[in-house]
């Protein structure tokens, strides 16, 4: 009997999009197991120098740095020790917080934020710099803070390095010059691992014990614009100037499916939950489940520059932040419901100018008459120069029903940083001290337990030594297995 092997091509376009749903659907039901290895610190480096009291705007940052040293190894590294992971630790909450944001003029402005009880007992915020210098030789483009006590900070530019920073010690570590292109994107999938992106197609995953390249992911056929990682920390997206969705298994290291979007996206966000993402290009937001259906599709007023889920404080569900050229941070209420349609409950005012990244952190309040003992912070940085930030807890608690109008809630900031005309690009927000009250976990601090495929970090090995291996030690290289099979999954593609 004859055999037909082309019947299965017509339905290629839709097994990609199952192929990526398969692996989210994977990802989602499965829990993140994984041990903790101490991290040790780095050698002597490039103390940052702290912001003077009669500092204003850029008089202070023209004075020359010394330049960045490469990243180095060394033949010996210090051991680590592995623990048994812990499973459904409770997270424990900072009582302060950093705000870190970067600038065209290559400046990287850092801030402590604390929280105080007023006179009439209510929670105030406040915002004290710490420190105000040019971090790179060009434009800054991506900034990252380690998550749940992580002490590293990444900095990204148009100069193609990615600087690494201690943000205990106010010190500069080293540069990752593993990149041939602006690096456009950077983010901490957990406190021992970054992953960055760039202009030269390729995404990186960065160990912070030793900052050695695990994987040089390729797949792109050009910039890649923004990654998202899956809060279960095992599968990532990608989108790009290639105008495709990409799927990467970061348990393994290597592509697992892509799709045509038809458009370039410029942003992609999981929600908190990991059951939607978003896609966002121009002045468009796409809603996706994890079956790769499109809910719904956002049209913005204006041009949006970035986009963030959050957690309702009050309530229950999710909302969306956009950040856009109307000089404002706009909040949709989204849901998984498909006759649902997104709606603007709320806006975030106070800018002169677009808005050009937002971020949202949860802290530990002190006690105070509104019996709360946590809240979501929301920072803002905008092009007029001005970092706000907001409690979401002013957010409205119920959401509008189907078909009902209603003007959107204004929302000011409760305070207010002027970096004095400098246009700020990116921003990221890291915990600072932890609530001592909650910290005990099995006996030990939260800080002793991390996320999926962590390595961890330990403070108690600050004066040792850093085993520096090298970068692209061999292990960035694909497989001749892998790039065949990424070559005929793009050659499908270009024949849709």
């Amino acid at each position: 009997m004859a055999k037909h092997p082309q019947k299965a091509q017509p339905s290629e376009p839709a097994t990609k999009k199952q192929r990526i749903a398969k692996h989210v659907a994977k990802a989602s039901a499965s829990k993140a197991k994984n041990a903790s290895q101490p991290a040790p610190p780095a050698p002597k480096h490039v103390e940052i120098p702290p912001v003077s009291a009669k500092a204003k705007g850029k008089e202070k940052a023209t004075e020359a740095r010394p330049p960045t040293p490469p990243v180095k190894s060394q033949s010996k590294a210090k051991s680590t020790s592995k623990s048994k992971p812990k499973e459904n630790a409770p997270r424990v909450l900072p009582t302060t917080f950093k705000v870190i944001a970067g600038s065209y003029e290559k400046l990287l402005y850092g801030l402590e934020g604390t929280t105080t009880v007023g006179e009439n007992s209510n929670v105030e915020f406040h915002l004290k710099p710490e420190f105000m210098f040019p971090a790179h030789v060009s434009c800054i483009k991506a900034v990252a803070a380690s998550p749940d006590g992580g002490k590293w900070l990444a900095t990204g530019s148009a100069d193609e390095i990615i600087k690494v920073w201690d943000l205990r010690r106010k010190k500069e570590i080293g540069g990752l010059m593993h990149h041939e292109g602006s690096v456009t994107h950077l983010s901490f999938p957990s406190r021992s691992h970054l992953l960055s992106a760039s202009e030269d197609g390729t995404l990186c995953l960065f160990r912070a014990r030793d900052w050695s390249v695990l994987r040089a992911l390729r797949g792109h056929k050009g910039r890649v614009n923004s990654v998202a990682v899956h809060p279960s920390g095992k599968v990532a997206l990608s989108v790009g100037k290639d105008k495709t969705l990409r799927m990467w298994d970061l348990m393994r290291g290597k592509g697992s499916a892509s799709t045509k979007l038809g458009k370039e996206g410029e942003m992609v966000r999981w929600s908190i939950n990991g059951s939607l993402f978003a896609v966002q290009a121009g002045s468009t937001i796409d809603l996706y489940n994890t079956e790769m259906e499109l809910l719904h599709t956002i049209t913005h007023p204006s041009r949006l520059h970035d986009i963030i889920f959050c957690k309702r404080v009050e309530g229950n569900g999710e909302v969306l932040f956009a950040a856009a050229e109307d000089k404002k941070l706009s909040i949709y209420d989204v849901s998984n419901d498909p006759e649902k349609v997104p709606n603007v409950i709320a806006e975030m005012i106070g800018h002169e100018n677009r808005v050009k990244a937002v971020q949202t952190l949860d802290i530990a309040l002190p006690p105070s008459s509104s019996g709360r003992l946590s809240t979501t912070i929301v920072c803002t940085a905008s092009s007029d120069g001005k970092i706000h930030l907001y409690d979401i807890a002013a957010l409205p608690a119920t959401s509008l029903n189907a078909g009902e109008a209603q003007k959107p809630v204004e929302i000011s900031p409760l305070v207010t940083y002027d970096s004095k005309g400098t246009r700020l690009t990116c921003l990221t927000l890291g915990d600072g001290e932890l609530d001592k009250s909650g910290v005990p976990v099995n006996g030990k601090r939260k800080r002793d337990s991390v996320n999926v495929g962590s390595g961890g970090e330990s403070d108690d090995d600050d004066d040792d030594e850093i085993g520096w291996a090298e970068e692209g030690d061999g292990t960035e290289e694909e497989s001749e297995q892998e790039q065949e099979g990424e070559e005929e999954e793009e050659g499908e593609e270009d024949s849709d």
